[in-house]
């Protein structure tokens, strides 16, 4: 089987791959993004807490590339990424984030 393209701080997990695989034509568009734009489809996938959400997350990634979408919508974008510094929206959800956790 051929390499799968990965994202730039995240890695494809197997039951994501599968999804993006299932399809020749969702695979041709996954290989066509660049890998920070994988890495943030790959890190809102990750992100999800629930079983359920998870694979609404992969379907949604699925029917996002389709579209012509090059990131995944309404996501403040990947917090995991060192080679800059988290945007005011992203310090905003990690706020909100520890909030909901009680400090």
């Amino acid at each position: 089987m051929a390499d799968f393209a990965q994202g730039t701080v995240h890695t494809a997990p197997e039951d994501f791959e599968q999804a993006i695989r299932a399809d020749p034509a969702v695979l041709a568009l996954w290989d066509g993004l660049t890998p920070l734009g994988r890495n943030e489809f790959l890190c809102w996938v990750e992100d999800a807490k629930k079983p359920a959400t998870r694979a609404r997350r992969i379907e949604r990634t699925r029917e996002e590339l389709r579209e012509g979408k090059r990131r995944p919508c309404c996501w403040a974008g990947c917090i995991h990424r060192t080679d800059k510094a988290p945007g005011k929206w992203q310090q905003a959800v990690l706020v909100e984030k520890r909030g909901r956790r009680g400090g």
